[in-house]
């Protein structure tokens, strides 16, 4: 499935965000999960639980039933389940068949995120969780703060493609917070396990309309684009801009953004989007809350449009690669790799 080899799609053995975690209470929450539903909720305890969405009597899904102390039953015939999936009730019978009961997840409360692992729950591993400190979600002084969830009518590396080539800023966003040198700054690439850095150091560009927008400033600045991926669904991006030479606070920091985007396969053709940012100025982040809408409706814009595009014109599609879609290549080379060490498409 474009752009990766036929039959395959989305690496199954990962931690995927299904959830910010202030958002996950003790009411049922429905999501997808490389095709397969799934049911989130926060135990009485505040253990967060994803079970199977699917009742494997009729097939109800699970997230349109009830949830009373850590028991969902099932709204359509009454079929009750707990956290750990197992049937605790049929209506009219007494013996409880061994197949009746739902899959049930490893999941994560780590960060402003609940996380999945959408494979063999017996090869769940923490450790493949990303680093706080190192994505900078734990920056002394900063506060991490989700922003919005979206569900794209697109496929999920459709928006990682989108963020592995960060030079689309010059273009789709123009007006809000890309300039040209986002597109010809030269690219700095490192790649370790499951982690793909890149990074762009500008001098002497144009603010960006954020920064002319936000904090009033007009003139030149010098600035350092980052983005990690951690496969295989998180983005951690930032800008760090100071004032440049020749100016009179010359190198001293002008304004530092913390972003976080969270992309997780729903289904073949469809996905979700989590972003956050940090900050250590909390009205700031208000202020870039109402800001960067723009900026991520234009980024789901584009994903959804070739998806539209792909959906009409077939697969697979012959692309015309340039020299900047290095980290995109690397990226997508990554997940494949991985997708073929599982031996599933």
């Amino acid at each position: 499935m474009y752009p990766f080899k036929q039959g395959y799609y989305a690496v199954r053995n990962g931690w995927y965000v299904l959830a910010f975690a202030r958002d996950l209470t003790q009411e049922l929450v429905s999501r997808w999960l490389l095709n397969e539903p799934v049911v989130l909720y926060r135990q009485k305890n505040g253990e967060p639980v994803a079970l199977s969405g699917l009742c494997p009597h009729r097939f109800y899904p699970l997230g349109k039933s009830t949830l009373h102390n850590d028991i969902i039953t099932c709204s359509y015939h009454g079929f009750s389940f707990n956290a750990d999936g197992a049937c605790t009730n049929i209506p009219g019978q007494d013996n409880i068949p061994s197949t009746c009961k739902l899959r049930s997840y490893p999941v994560a409360e780590h960060g402003m995120w609940i996380w999945v692992w959408a494979g063999d729950a017996d090869k769940a591993d923490k450790s493949l969780l990303p680093d706080l400190v190192d994505i900078s979600h734990d920056l002394p002084g900063f506060t991490p703060m989700p922003f919005y969830f979206h569900e794209l009518k697109a496929r999920y590396q459709l928006l990682n493609d989108n963020l592995l080539d960060l030079s689309h800023l010059a273009f789709l966003h123009a007006t809000t917070i890309g300039v040209g040198a986002n597109a010809t700054a030269p690219e700095e690439l490192t790649e370790e396990f499951r982690i793909m850095r890149s990074r762009r150091r500008m001098k002497n560009c144009p603010a960006p309309p954020v920064v002319r927008s936000t904090i009033g400033y007009e003139g030149l600045i010098d600035q350092i684009n980052g983005m990690d991926f951690h496969a295989p669904g998180l983005h951690a991006g930032f800008a760090d801009m100071f004032y440049p030479e020749g100016h009179p606070e010359a190198g001293k920091l002008l304004r530092k953004a913390q972003v976080f985007h969270a992309v997780t396969p729903a289904t073949r053709n469809s996905c979700y989007y989590f972003f956050g940012m940090a900050s250590d100025d909390l009205s700031q982040m208000e202020l870039m809350k109402e800001y960067l809408k723009k900026t991520v409706a234009e980024d789901i814009d584009a994903s959804e449009a070739i998806e539209q595009m792909l959906a009409i014109t077939g697969e697979p599609v012959r692309e015309v690669v340039k020299f900047s879609d290095r980290n995109t290549v690397r990226g997508r080379l990554l997940l494949q790799k991985l997708m073929e060490a599982e031996g599933l498409g």
